[in-house]
């Protein structure tokens, strides 16, 4: 299995629009960050998660040309809003299948009304999905593969993770159960969010994450959904305990 980090920004990205902040004006590419997201690749198979406003540039820099479907985690601007740039995808593989929490499928439907139009009355050259529910506790068949939702909270919001076998991925978590950790057991990869030092109402610290990774114990854990908050790249990987790694973009994996 490869993954590729196709974005590991907050939800405005790095650098900021108009700040001055010393990260933000980093001359290393490690600290630019594009919205988050990861490809996920195995076999004939190739899988996005999230599609966030960078969604076109994203799959321009990593060169992808096919997609099986996207799994989205939840519905907030950053990781959705790239879905009208489906339409290559669209255009030669016809409509898209798309993985959601029932209430995520909803906001889609309303935000992109004519994505879900079919028959005559679609407009020429609107892209296609197909809708499919995501239900805690029960496995997602992507080919031969069982895919597993995690469900955390985002403060207040329920959120999905996702268990690709050995290789797991939340993002946007603040608290996550007992029941949802044992659903981790035995990982190799894990991804999560860290966003800043400080304490935050809706993400992880740093020292919450790396708290979590500890109580999961995969072989190696990386950190995304960093904001500029967090420091530049190069010291902050310095300080992380041995088999924890800050993500970045464009960095591929393997499983």
């Amino acid at each position: 299995m490869k993954i590729t980090f196709l974005g590991t920004g907050t939800s405005q990205g790095i650098p900021v629009i108009g700040s001055d902040h010393p990260v933000c004006l980093s001359k290393d590419p490690k600290d630019n960050r594009l919205r988050v997201s990861v490809l996920v690749e195995w076999d004939e198979y190739s899988y996005v998660v999230d599609c966030g406003p960078d969604f076109r540039q994203q799959m321009l820099r990593a060169g992808v040309s096919h997609i099986d479907g996207i799994l989205f985690t939840h519905e907030h601007a950053d990781h959705t809003m790239g879905l009208d740039d489906i339409r290559p995808f669209f255009f030669r593989q016809g409509d898209i299948p798309i993985y959601a929490h029932e209430r995520v499928l909803g906001e889609l439907k309303q935000r992109f009304p004519y994505i879900f139009v079919n028959g005559k009355d679609k407009y020429p050259g609107a892209p296609g999905v197909q809708s499919f529910e995501v239900i805690n506790n029960r496995p997602i068949s992507l080919g031969k593969l069982k895919v597993v939702p995690i469900d955390v909270m985002h403060n207040r919001l329920q959120v999905f993770g996702y268990r690709f076998g050995d290789f797991a991925y939340l993002t946007d978590v603040k608290t996550i159960n007992e029941r949802e950790i044992r659903k981790l057991a035995g990982i190799k990869v894990l991804v999560v969010n860290a966003l800043r030092m400080e304490p935050h109402p809706s993400h992880l610290n740093l020292e919450e994450a790396l708290e979590l990774i500890a109580r999961i114990a995969p072989e190696r854990a990386y950190l995304t959904h960093i904001s500029h908050l967090l420091g530049f790249h190069e010291e902050v990987e310095k300080k992380l305990p041995e088999g924890v790694f800050l993500a970045y973009d464009d960095l591929q994996i393997e499983v």
